[in-house]
């Protein structure tokens, strides 16, 4: 039987999905689950300026409802730039299609890890990769690198997991923390561990780096960390 995760959102073990009713209450619900989860929205802008040029070509991947690519869009309006956000839930889509809007902004339902990719300035990856199976995960990073052009920059957020043991308890106690802090209820918090099982499977900061380098790229540097949560810039 599903159970309740905060938020008006429902989800089974091991069977978290961003589906109708997720969508609806994403933006809410993630501010609430992910530190500084809009500090991080801007911090992209801010990179973002360092990439991003007339005629550029940008993605994230991943996109949800579309709030950061509306930021980014929007930051960037006076030029004549290619925005493009892609999503697999056409749930997410059709509420970002709906609510964010621009001239040089597009909203595409597909799969990341089939769609082709244009050559591009700057990608972005806010959250996403986590949810890719490991399988695949390395095929989708050289497709990233292989998209850039030569200077181009890609952002990725992720939770990523400690370095050992000690460390991974330390991290998850004040995760939990944080969470209960934000009005979660422990049942709400237990029912939504249960139903990321074999959905979210984070990597360690090291085997992300690791993964960005077999792709190719050589210059990466962490933009940002909190807890459990850490931003990588990878330039190309």
């Amino acid at each position: 039987m599903p159970s309740s995760t905060g938020d008006n959102i429902t989800a089974k073990n091991a069977n978290w999905k961003f589906d109708a009713k997720t969508a609806q209450n994403f933006e809410e619900h993630v501010v609430r689950s992910v530190p500084m989860y809009e500090q991080g929205h801007t911090l992209v802008e801010q990179f973002s300026d360092f990439f991003i040029k007339d005629d550029s070509t940008i993605y994230e991947l991943g996109s949800s409802t579309g709030k950061l690519s509306y930021r980014l869009s929007s930051k960037h309006e006076f030029r004549n730039a290619n925005f493009i956000a892609i999503d697999i839930e056409q749930d997410m889509i059709d509420i970002a299609s709906k609510k964010y809007k621009n001239k040089n902004l597009s909203f595409l339902c597909d799969d990341i890890n089939t769609i082709e990719l244009e050559k591009s300035d700057f990608i972005v990856a806010f959250y996403t990769v986590q949810f890719i199976h490991p399988k695949l995960r390395q095929e989708l990073i050289n497709k990233i690198y292989d998209s850039l052009e030569w200077g181009g920059g890609f952002i990725m957020f992720e939770k990523v997991r400690a370095n050992d043991a000690r460390f991974q308890d330390i991290i998850s106690t004040l995760y939990t923390e944080f969470k209960l802090s934000n009005g979660y209820s422990p049942n709400e918090i237990i029912s939504k561990t249960k139903s990321l099982k074999g959905v979210l499977e984070p990597f360690s900061s090291n085997a992300n780096v690791d993964m960005l380098k077999r792709a190719g790229f050589e210059d990466i540097l962490t933009i940002f960390k909190y807890l459990n949560f850490e931003g990588l810039l990878a330039i190309k």
